[in-house]
């Protein structure tokens, strides 16, 4: 039988939602990955409880650590409300990846065979309400200060395919090096930090269609930060992830045209 995403049943999670809706930065963070919820209509989509807690299922840490984020930098926030594996709200509705079928050597049995119409049944429900979000958020003309940056907050597993990715921090980004270099910069200068450029993904592996529909073609700033998911393994660790990444953060809008006095860190 195949499994066929139907509107959210009570209970179910919102497609999207909002941190500190009234942030004064003007920054605004997005969480592609930051649930590994599934409609209960959809039945884990034939997957464990422990696979849908695995980072196959979502970017372990990442809402907490975006969460923690907002509130330093005073800095509204948007994250998605559903499991990467449902739909891949960082992907291209075009893109082979919106649906695995199978994830790190994992299969996803309610994504074999999925038909063109659970595929735009999925896209209407849970991938387009989290764009619309962000789209309004950016078009608000209520909002007391535009929004001139996006981050996008991602975390990665120590091991992928049977390789070890020994970075602390991934940093990404495409042709607007601007956040990137600086934040590059600052964590260079602490001893022993572990740091890659386009590591472990780059935009040319198709992972930057948040930052491109929203940021680029608004000629706002944008940069995606990966933060290795060992890091982010408790309350105490993340909020010690949070405090470093939004001084990073709020040094490097600063160096934006009209950055510094909206900076709340």
């Amino acid at each position: 039988m195949t499994l066929f995403a139907t509107p959210q049943a009570q209970g179910d999670a919102d497609a999207a939602y909002v941190v500190v809706p009234h942030g004064l930065s003007p920054m605004l963070l997005v969480c592609d990955h930051a649930a590994n919820a599934v409609p209960a209509a959809l039945s884990g989509l034939g997957l464990t409880a422990a696979q849908l807690d695995d980072h196959i299922a979502w970017d372990i840490g990442a809402a907490a650590l975006t969460r923690a984020l907002a509130e330093r930098l005073d800095a509204t926030a948007v994250l998605a409300g559903y499991s990467r594996l449902l739909i891949d709200c960082n992907r291209a509705p075009d893109s082979r990846d919106l649906v695995a079928a199978v994830s790190d050597g994992i299969a996803v049995p309610a994504n074999s065979g999925l038909t063109p119409a659970e595929r735009t049944s999925r896209l209407d429900l849970y991938h387009a309400p989290y764009h619309q979000k962000i789209e309004a958020l950016l078009s608000d003309p209520a909002r007391p200060v535009p929004v001139s940056a996006i981050v996008s907050i991602h975390s990665f597993t120590p091991h992928l395919n049977g390789h070890s990715r020994p970075w602390q921090l991934g940093i990404l980004f495409d042709e607007d090096d601007r956040l990137a270099q600086e934040i590059y910069a600052q964590c260079r200068s602490e001893d022993g930090f572990v740091v890659g450029l386009n590591q472990p993904y780059a935009p040319s592996d198709g992972v930057y269609y948040t930052l491109t529909r929203h940021a680029v073609s608004r000629n706002l700033a944008a940069v995606m930060l990966e933060v290795r998911n060992d890091l982010l393994h408790s309350s105490a660790a993340i909020e010690h992830e949070a405090e470093r990444l939004a001084g990073w953060l709020a040094q490097a809008l600063r160096t934006l045209p009209n950055g510094a006095s909206r900076v709340a860190h």
